[in-house]
């Protein structure tokens, strides 16, 4: 176990570059296992649940190699289609690999996932688009044996919520059926779109991506690929708050601003002043930061629940009263009463958190709640005055590459220390 080490008060300002997407990453590589041969992919961010991802692949039968920035995976020989309990209890998202494997082997056995630290994430969605498409699921011990005796078979598919997830595991489990399959109410992220190129790369035919509705004509065989995941548009928002919270100036590279549609009049309306040009975003903050009438969440191209805790932050030291409704987890706000031990004036009920602004926050000893929830509060250590103690960082280590020297080199004071 390991702690962040945070000595607020310091202008953070400088450029640096955007780490690979995280929700991208995942999906993509467990594509791969879809593929006959040998796939590159590049840009692939050095995080906790990359290496939990490249454990699974390696124990379905996969030849995994990490170059730098890319991984190359060797899934000629699938000889597994069980995923242990142990890999999925370290890595929640793991679910994923369930439509790739059935996509490969025609059968799967995975353990069936709780809840995490944001609150539970039922998998039903999921199991209903497996039976659309054909799977037998039978629960056996807190395990689900499934099987596609006669292979997967294109169908309707019908979500009743635009779940990520669900849309992802449809998408790699139908990419190889027989037939077309129609997924209507589709999640649209970035991240659907960037899967759904990759299996295009490997002789898919995917229509569709980024809307409601996606078509997904069946192939027999998909062929090996090099391709680069997208940036991280979280990651983005989290460095750019950074810049927001302590008045600096901060310019991000590798970016891709039309994924950051949702998070930039935020920003604005808080006086911030956004300057995009190509792959790049600059933005530079007011001495202090204004409210922020009302952030929702919803799902994309709606505000995102993963930026929700990072803004949560920004309108704690903005002048005024803001609110912020949290609509996609039920425990998406156990940061705050952390962020109230640093002098925060938070009220909350349900899913609403009403915040009046302070003038700063306070150095204290926190403990990261989960992954958005601790970024959440290293950014307010960054603005608060004395030293913040942030622990629990395997949940940021999740999701952020090389965090706390990203931060140094825009200027900050955190190091990392062993508990």
């Amino acid at each position: 176990m390991s702690a962040f080490v945070i000595n607020g008060g310091r202008r953070i300002s400088g450029s640096i570059r955007v780490q690979g997407s995280k929700n991208s990453v995942l999906p993509i590589l467990a594509a791969t296992v879809l593929v006959n041969g040998t796939s590159v992919i590049h840009n692939c961010p050095d995080l906790s649940d990359t290496a939990g991802t490249v454990k699974i692949l390696k124990n379905l039968g996969c030849k995994v190699l990490r170059e730098g920035n890319s991984i190359i995976v060797d899934s000629t020989n699938v000889t597994s289609s069980e995923i242990p309990e142990s890999l999925m209890r370290e890595m929640r998202s793991s679910v994923i690999f369930l439509g790739a494997i059935l996509g490969r082997v025609k059968s799967a056995v995975v353990s069936t996932p709780g809840g995490c630290e944001i609150g539970l994430r039922p998998i039903d969605l999921h199991i209903y688009a497996m039976k659309q498409l054909g799977v037998d699921i039978a629960e056996d011990y807190g395990k689900l044996v499934c099987s596609a005796p006669n292979g997967l078979v294109g169908k309707k598919i019908t979500f009743s919520f635009p779940s990520v997830g669900a849309t992802e595991n449809a998408i790699l489990a139908s990419v190889t059926a027989k037939g077309t399959t129609t997924i209507v109410n589709a999640a649209r992220e970035p991240e659907i779109i960037d899967l759904c190129a990759f299996l295009n790369k490997c002789g898919g035919e995917i229509y569709g991506a980024g809307e409601s509705v996606i078509t997904i004509k069946g192939k027999e065989r998909l062929n090996p690929c090099e391709y680069s995941v997208i940036c991280d548009r979280i990651a983005c928002a989290t460095y750019l708050i950074a810049g927001a919270v302590t008045g600096g100036d901060v310019n991000l590279e590798n970016t891709n601003p039309v994924h950051l549609n949702a998070i930039i009049p935020p920003l604005e309306e808080a006086g911030c002043h956004i300057n995009v040009r190509c792959k790049e975003i600059r933005l530079k903050a007011p001495r202090r930061l204004n409210r922020i009438d009302k952030i929702i969440t919803q799902p994309y191209p709606g505000f995102p629940t993963d930026a929700q805790a990072p803004f949560t932050t920004l309108v704690c030291v903005a002048k005024g009263t803001s609110v912020i409704v949290e609509n996609i987890f039920e425990s998406r706000f156990k940061h705050i009463p952390e962020l109230v031990r640093m002098g925060a004036k938070i009220r909350m009920e349900g899913r609403v958190a009403v915040i009046d602004g302070v003038e700063r926050l306070y150095g204290a000893e926190v403990v990261s709640p989960d992954l958005r929830g601790g970024a959440a509060l290293v950014l307010a250590g960054l603005c608060a005055d004395g030293i913040t103690t942030v622990r629990n960082t395997r949940f940021i280590d999740r999701g952020y590459e090389d965090f706390e020297n990203n931060l140094s080199m825009l200027n900050a004071d955190v190091r990392r220390k062993a508990n």
